[in-house]
């Protein structure tokens, strides 16, 4: 496959078809881990790392499974998978996986990773499958850490607040007040704000997805008078 090939496979993961902002999945970890960049920031590479693990699963072993009983082994490669990260963040970031709770091995259900599996993972190879994970990862990754730093500003005007739950004592210093002696803003850290901020977020990536396509359009015009003159 072509390097064009391999970049446009990350740019439909990370912006064109993003997991939050177009294909509007997994919004239950969405909405409800958003209300702060360090939470939306463990869960992204934690549904990342899933994603990596299980497309090159699914792809290793598709010509030995037979497509009527292809779900249930999705579903069985996705649940060790997420039990393996799970064990793992247990171990190694306590603090993070007591603040993300039930939403990491609610991983399982999030339909981002068994669509991955069964459009692309099942087709395609080990190679490209990997990287479809890990492009497919940081879209969903993106959504949750711009949702969660709106969230988080208007909420407690801070950024990277409680950076500690995954950088260790490093991530102590990295915490940023921004507005001195906020009282904060209710609405946003509430589910009712995450809806709103999500809904924003759509938004400006249609405006800018609109404005990419006019000048792509404008383009050919622009090359053809010069080449007129």
């Amino acid at each position: 496959m072509s390097e064009s090939g391999y970049l446009k496979i990350l740019k439909d993961g990370v912006w064109t078809q993003n997991t939050g902002f177009v294909a509007l999945l997994g919004l239950c970890p969405l909405l409800a881990t958003s209300n702060s960049v360090v939470n939306g920031l463990g869960l992204g590479l934690a549904t990342t790392l899933v994603l990596l693990i299980c497309n090159v699963a699914v792809s290793l072993i598709r010509k030995l499974v037979r497509p009527e009983v292809r779900i249930p082994v999705f579903v069985m490669v996705i649940a060790c998978a997420v039990t393996a990260v799970e064990l793992a963040m247990h171990a190694f970031l306590p603090g993070l996986y007591t603040v993300l709770g039930i939403f990491i091995p609610l991983i399982v259900t999030n339909c981002c990773v068994i669509g991955r599996a069964e459009a692309f993972a099942f087709k395609n190879g080990v190679v490209k499958s990997a990287v479809d994970g890990i492009a497919t990862g940081l879209g969903f990754m993106l959504a949750l850490v711009l949702l969660g730093a709106i969230r988080e500003i208007l909420g407690q005007g801070t950024l990277l607040g409680q950076a500690d739950l995954l950088f260790g004592e490093w991530g102590k210093g990295l915490t940023l007040h921004l507005i001195d002696d906020y009282r904060g803003f209710l609405l946003a850290i509430l589910p009712p704000g995450a809806f709103i901020g999500l809904g924003c977020l759509i938004a400006i990536k249609n405006v800018l997805d609109a404005r990419a396509r006019r000048r792509a359009a404008a383009q050919p015009a622009t090359v053809l008078q010069e080449a007129e003159v």
